[in-house]
């Protein structure tokens, strides 16, 4: 039997999102929005909900394409709030676009999303060394920064539990479990990069 974290189902989408994704170190600056925007629409449900709803999130929202998404008019947002494919919530919809403007801003002072982000771990994966669920905390002292600075920088959704989930998602850190099958893999991945 293969060990996992405790938080994955039984749900197939759900343990290869853990296996193959979750705590991956993560580069490309559209699919780092894509994450930050889901992790978004995830806050107070389950992320089986959003990771359910994430092909037609993709659909919904041009593919994540930021250029795209902050010309959304009053039209598109109202036709996004009866899309039933999607989590139709009025905050969270409208945050989509305005992070996609903030998104673009970043670029246009010259960083990259990726480094913008990153910066919050200098650069590196936190290798951590959880036993239990417990032992891993809801925020940390960096995730309060990076949800300090998104705020200031116009982005919505992105409280300091928002940008831990964010930031375990992306492997900015590894909180994988140190019995979990995916913790030594994830570990030896980031030590030889």
């Amino acid at each position: 039997m293969t060990n996992r974290c405790k938080w994955v189902t039984d749900n197939q989408k759900y343990k290869d999102y853990h296996d193959k994704e979750w705590g991956r170190p993560l580069y490309d600056d559209k699919q780092l929005f894509e994450l930050l925007c889901l992790e978004g629409a995830q806050a107070g449900l389950s992320w089986l909900t959003v990771l359910k709803k994430r092909e037609n999130y993709r659909e919904a929202f041009d593919n994540f394409d930021p250029q795209k998404i902050s010309n959304y008019n009053e039209e598109k947002i109202q036709k996004l709030l009866k899309n039933e494919n999607i989590i139709r919530n009025k905050l969270k919809i409208r945050s989509v676009v305005t992070n996609a403007q903030a998104y673009l801003e970043i670029l246009e002072s010259g960083q990259t999303f990726s480094d913008y982000l990153w910066q919050f771990v200098d650069g590196e994966p936190i290798q951590n060394a959880r036993i239990k669920n417990s032992d891993i905390p809801s925020q940390t002292e960096r995730s309060q920064r990076m949800s300090k600075q998104l705020k200031k920088d116009g982005f919505k959704f992105v409280g300091p539990t928002i940008c831990y989930a964010f930031m375990q998602a992306s492997g900015m850190v590894n909180d994988h479990v140190t019995d979990c099958f995916c913790y030594e893999e994830v570990k030896e991945e980031n030590l030889s990069q």
